[in-house]
């Protein structure tokens, strides 16, 4: 039977982040993808220019069309505006209990805030703990545990608060603002797995935490294990930046076509 996934967040109309990237990504990895819409985001390749925020209601009618009807294999969550929607996500999340992949996405490539300062306190103690696998950036993570993060240590430190503390089962802290190689550290309480690829020298980078979660979750809906789910997603984003189309003016989208389509 075909798997299914379901994204919970905003929009991009250039098709680069958000529901419209995490939809595409789905069906390269051979799921069907559906999606719930947080916010109207009217963006593009150099910044968000206007957000129209979903009214709580509406929020809860498309997730109430979706679970009542098609149950997802996976669900992730991107961008939630506010701890109120968070509210509303939430008991979907915890009475299903599949596998379930948080991207806490608070800003975007750009620097434009995608989530008001009452929500960047509240996904820790309403959503993480819930996740199957949290995929942070380090000012993510730095905002979420309240703490600088500049070394190995101190990486080693917030992944095994995620997954002894705050309740995640996993995390993925993603090294894309460190210096070097692109490493991404999976902690699980299991130990820590590095993922480490060759930076490739670009700015055209755009939803690539989007893309990212949307691969694992992709993955985790066909019943593949957190670590090769995770394995996949680096390979998968990889390649997307190494080929990127170069579209748009500013920080362009990532190339989502050119991970082979027959490892699905």
């Amino acid at each position: 039977m075909l798997k299914t996934a379901l994204s919970i967040a905003g929009t991009d109309p250039t098709g680069g982040a958000g529901t419209t990237v995490d939809l595409k990504v789905f069906q390269s990895r051979g799921v069907y993808g559906m999606s719930v819409v947080t916010s109207i985001v009217a963006q593009n390749t150099t910044g968000v220019q206007q957000v129209f925020d979903q009214p709580l209601e509406v929020v809860e009618a498309q997730l109430n069309s979706v679970y009542s009807d098609i149950v997802p294999d996976a669900v992730k969550t991107g961008m939630l505006v506010s701890s109120d929607v968070m509210d509303v996500v939430r008991p979907y999340i915890l009475k299903h209990r599949i596998p379930y992949v948080i991207d806490p996405v608070m800003v975007a490539k750009s620097g434009d805030d995608l989530l008001d300062e009452a929500g960047k306190t509240a996904v820790r103690y309403k959503l993480l703990d819930l996740a199957t696998v949290a995929t942070p950036n380090l000012p993510e993570l730095e905002r979420i545990l309240q703490m600088t993060i500049e070394t190995k240590e101190d990486i080693d430190k917030a992944g095994k608060m995620f997954v002894n503390e705050i309740g995640a089962q996993s995390v993925v802290i993603k090294g894309g603002h460190m210096e070097g190689d692109a490493t991404d550290y999976l902690f699980t309480k299991a130990g820590c797995i590095e993922l480490t690829a060759q930076r490739t020298p670009t700015h055209h980078t755009h939803g690539t935490g989007c893309t990212f979660g949307a691969v694992i979750t992709a993955e985790l809906a066909k019943g593949r294990t957190i670590e090769d789910s995770v394995r996949t997603a680096k390979a998968y984003i990889t390649s997307a930046i190494i080929n990127t189309p170069k579209l748009g003016r500013g920080n362009g989208p990532v190339n989502h076509f050119s991970y082979p389509l027959e490892d699905v």
